[in-house]
């Protein structure tokens, strides 16, 4: 009896902000490489996940939360956006189920391939079967077929293994484009990143961490350690002493927290430095977006 044909093929995460795209792309993979928090536009950059089974591999491209920019930095993230769902073989449109199907969404709809894409319902552990009846039926009045519209819980699992084995169907037969044990190709470098904003945006008064990067000055790996200084970057004088706390202890505590997750990353002691220095605009700075990975690919 013949091996089945291996299948690949590339698949974005779409929607708009704190919808649970990176949840979800998190809890496919089975592992954490993109950010969670509940403010929204978490996610910067796009980020991408490969899940490689037996007979096929996807390459989820999770992208940042489709809002109206307000600076140059918003703008490079829904270009991002934009840019991720060219050329891939399927679409998740994600939805928050407690919200339904909003304006913002209408728009992003108009710019789908119908046939292509699969209508995301998340958070459905949060609303009751008839809300979740009453968004099914406004999917379907804007020509979604049922049976591409998937409720899941992305955060309890509910319903994602299903959603893969939908996926798979969309698949072609094709090479495994990265190795089986690669699970991103983002470094290790920007992951680490990544981990100190989260905690960041966990800790941090609401509009401050969205005025915030991270840079990683420095990363050593050692016979069972891995040092690393940190750099957050605020844009203002007043946002420095929050970041820093009272006598540091919001600072010690974003290190602290991040600390725990980097050193489940690492499998190993890590000592981490952070450091808050402040830059202002940075977010309109287009030098400052290239040195903290914002910027399109040339």
């Amino acid at each position: 009896m013949e091996d089945k044909a291996f299948l690949s093929g590339y698949v974005s995460i779409i929607g708009s902000p704190n919808v649970g795209k990176s949840t979800l792309l998190n809890s496919l993979i089975g592992q954490k490489i993109s950010i969670v928090s509940r403010k929204a536009q978490t996610t910067r950059n796009t980020i991408i996940g490969i899940l490689t089974r037996r007979h096929y591999q996807i390459i989820f491209l999770d992208t940042p939360g489709i809002h109206t920019p307000k600076n140059k930095l918003q703008q490079y993230m829904v270009d991002s956006a934009y840019e991720a769902n060219r050329d891939v073989d399927l679409t998740l449109f994600m939805l928050d189920a407690r919200i339904g199907l909003g304006e913002r969404d209408e728009d992003i709809m108009k710019r789908l391939d119908m046939e292509r894409t699969l209508f995301i319902i998340n958070k459905t552990d949060l609303i009751n079967e008839d809300e979740l009846r009453d968004i099914k039926d406004a999917l379907i009045e804007k020509g979604v077929r049922s049976k591409n519209i998937i409720p899941i819980s992305a955060l309890m699992g509910a319903g994602v293994a299903g959603l893969e084995d939908r996926i798979v169907t969309y698949l072609s037969e094709g090479p495994m484009y990265y190795p089986d044990d690669m699970i991103t190709d983002k470094t290790e470098r920007f992951i680490a990143g990544e981990i100190i904003r989260e905690k960041a945006l966990l800790n941090l008064n609401q509009e401050i961490p969205h005025g915030i990067g991270v840079e990683i000055e420095r990363m050593e790996e050692g016979e069972g350690l891995v040092e690393i200084d940190a750099l957050i970057i605020c844009e203002k004088d007043s946002h420095k002493g929050i970041i820093i706390g009272k006598k540091g202890t919001m600072l010690k505590k974003i290190a602290s927290e991040s600390r725990y997750d980097l050193e489940r990353l690492f499998g190993t002691k890590v000592f981490l430095s952070v450091f808050v220095k402040v830059k202002k605009d940075w977010r309109n700075s287009p030098s400052m977006l290239k040195e903290l990975g914002y910027r399109k690919e040339s």
